[in-house]
């Protein structure tokens, strides 16, 4: 099986290693896909010490982003993306298999 590569910008890359870098028990970012939120999945994010041997993961400088087989279907293709701007900071998946999204950010549908 073959999956459209996962990126992550520049921007995500900078803020996680520095998030990173003030945990030094954490070494990587897991994003991952769960059922429920307003449009049917939404995403997770949390730092762990350590990852699942079927873990996909990326790397970009200091940032290190684990993703699980399960939640990799879902997110084929995707860029993990940081915002900052007047609506605040947040992490951001533009995932292109999304049919519908809502205003959180973090809730789609396939």
């Amino acid at each position: 099986m073959t999956t459209e590569a996962i990126t992550m910008t520049d921007a995500a890359a900078k803020r996680i290693a520095k998030i990173l870098a003030k945990d030094s028990a954490k070494t990587a970012l897991r994003v991952s896909v769960e059922g429920g939120g307003c449009s049917g999945f939404s995403y997770k994010f949390d730092l762990v010490d350590s990852g699942l041997e079927d873990d996909i993961v990326l790397e970009k400088d200091s940032a290190r982003v684990l993703i699980d087989s399960m939640s990799v279907v879902y997110m084929e293709g995707s860029e993990i993306d940081f915002v900052d701007n007047l609506m605040g900071q947040s992490f951001q998946i533009k995932n292109p298999n999304a049919v519908a999204s809502c205003g959180c950010g973090t809730s789609f549908a396939i």
